[in-house]
């Protein structure tokens, strides 16, 4: 079991820690409502440091990328980040990632912690660029600060404009008194803020200067366990849940992530699937009756017969209300169809709605 640089910060703030992708992660300090409701209405912070980080650098990196991952990173500039994801050769998908481009020939890939050995490998296979690659995950610590305080808390640590900072947009600076740290303009939660990458010689002078600069906005450390729920309201997909290696983009609605503008592994296929629809589709739904669904449970129409499956479901804290995602039959993926969910033995109704369930 792996640990990050701020483990013994974890257990010392009596965090309830778990496995997680091979690392001891902290799911919950004092709950997961209260630790949702912070980053939704004040900021709070995740370390999300087993997170996995490559840097391909080289005259060809581009090429690699784009070959590699279906959204079209040729419409990247320097600062600037893209949403993509990885497919594989069957018409599923590796992994779903971040792309930032540090300048014309060097990258960044942010990947998920339990693919990071997987994507590498995947990555690596289609290398026939000359593309030199570098694994940072080891030694790279990563910091989300998310919440609608993120701002004015981080601005006092930095002389990088915050406010002026787009989504998807990142900068190099000094942030606490450390040079050459990477502030970015994303997040995982839909609540605003901010993701600082820096190495984990500094992680824990960052965590303590951060809590120091937010003391008065309430500022409190976030467990993995609310970070599922938050972006769970949002609609974002989890890897393992909602998007895996047998699910499409296609079906799983990112069709807006993947241009057929250029040739990537298996574009042929998927722009075949596209021309001809797909048979489900990853939908959301609110439970209408008592229940909530979890992973896995089976998604049936009025009559009984199985119709799909959940991926992810939960009670919302934010709306008070069960909600949940899954792949349906795409006859059934309209918003506003009547489903119901099998919880034990019972058909509980649902009904599916658009995402996002929670609107700032």
């Amino acid at each position: 079991m792996k640990n990050t640089a701020l483990t013994d910060i974890h257990i010392s703030l009596g965090a309830k820690m778990v496995p997680f992708a091979g690392y001891n992660m902290p799911v919950q300090y004092e709950g997961i409502n209260a630790e949702h409701l912070t980053v939704r209405t004040g900021v709070g912070v995740f370390d999300v440091s087993h997170m996995g980080e490559f840097i391909l650098k080289g005259e060809k990196a581009l090429d690699l990328i784009q070959k590699v991952t279906s959204n079209d990173a040729s419409k990247l500039v320097d600062g600037k980040v893209q949403y993509s994801c990885l497919p594989n050769e069957t018409g599923g998908i590796v992994d779903d990632l971040l792309v930032y481009r540090i300048d014309e020939k060097t990258y960044m890939l942010v990947v998920n912690a339990s693919n990071t050995e997987k994507d590498w490998n995947w990555i690596s296979k289609y290398n026939n660029y000359g593309v030199e690659m570098k694994d940072i995950s080891d030694r790279t610590s990563l910091l989300a600060v998310q919440g609608p305080k993120a701002t004015e808390v981080l601005q006092k640590l930095t002389e990088t404009d915050l406010s002026s900072m787009e989504y998807y947009s990142f900068k190099k600076g000094t942030f606490a008194g450390i040079e050459n740290v990477l502030i970015s303009a994303t997040g995982y939660t839909g609540a605003g803020g901010f993701e600082i990458y820096v190495d984990n010689a500094h992680a824990q002078h960052i965590w303590d200067a951060i809590f120091m600069a937010g003391t008065d906005a309430g500022i409190k450390p976030i467990g993995l366990g609310a970070r599922d729920t938050l972006r769970l309201e949002m609609g974002f997909c989890l890897y393992g849940n909602d998007i895996d290696d047998t699910t499409s983009p296609l079906e799983a609605g990112l069709g807006w992530i993947t241009k057929f503008t250029k040739d990537f592994v298996n574009s042929d296929k998927l722009a075949e699937q596209k021309k001809n629809g797909v048979e489900r589709k990853l939908v959301g739904f609110e439970m209408i009756e008592r229940g909530i669904p979890r992973h896995d449970y089976e998604i049936v129409d009025a009559e009984g017969n199985t119709i799909g499956k959940v991926t992810s479901g939960t009670q919302s804290p934010s709306l008070q209300k069960a909600v949940g995602m899954g792949y349906v039959k795409t006859a059934f993926s309209t918003p506003g169809t009547e489903v119901f969910i099998k919880i034990r033995n019972a058909s509980v109704k649902a009904c599916v709605v658009k995402l996002p369930f929670y609107k700032a």
